[in-house]
């Protein structure tokens, strides 16, 4: 079991890239209330998912999630002026003090003080259009737009986890998180 803390909290709206910092998060059943990835199914994705483009499947993306110092190892790798935030890269939720975030194992759960309970279904990899984004809209230190490779790359092992809702409620920006590996059943454990 380790702890951390909630250091932001973003949502983002149909139609856009970014998320944008809010005050807490209110988490439903079927994900996060006003977030364009909420919702019980989603559609497979042209590519990258297992089923064919199109077919109506179970969402295991929820919410996002990502390590503070994940976004900040990612902007020092590709030179920015400016630091990412998670949600100039599409991130929920920001998480500090949790060695190897992005490597934590599906059925992982995160207990949040308030009670809300989420699940970790997967790593989030960087994808193209994510990197095209932040190619479009940072600069280098240098002055120069960085490329849309140097994202994928910076954050290729650090992207963070996507999940699903197991107890509903909110996330507030400053909450205590614990993180715990799955559990072996009851029946198991004995």
């Amino acid at each position: 079991m380790t702890q951390g803390r909630v250091v932001s909290v973003h949502v983002g709206a149909t139609g856009t890239l970014d998320k944008d910092a809010d005050q807490s998060l209110e988490m439903a059943i079927d994900g996060i209330v006003g977030d364009r990835h909420r919702g019980a199914t989603r559609k497979a994705w042209a590519t990258g998912d297992k089923q064919v483009g199109g077919t109506v499947r179970r969402n295991e993306r929820q919410w996002s999630a990502i390590a503070h110092e994940d976004v900040e190892q990612i902007s020092q790798a590709m030179s920015l002026a400016q630091p990412l935030t998670a949600g100039a890269i599409a991130v929920n939720i920001c998480i500090q003090g949790i060695p190897d975030f992005s490597r934590l194992p599906r059925g992982t759960t995160l207990t949040f003080e308030s009670g809300v309970v989420l699940m970790v279904e997967e790593y989030n990899p960087p994808c193209g259009d994510m990197a095209l984004h932040v190619a479009e809209n940072n600069v280098t230190t240098s002055g120069e737009p960085p490329t849309p490779q140097s994202f994928s790359e910076a954050a290729k092992f650090c992207r963070g986890l996507v999940g699903v809702v197991e107890v509903p409620g909110s996330i507030r920006a400053g909450d205590q998180v614990t993180v715990e590996s799955e559990l072996l059943p009851k029946w198991l454990r004995s």
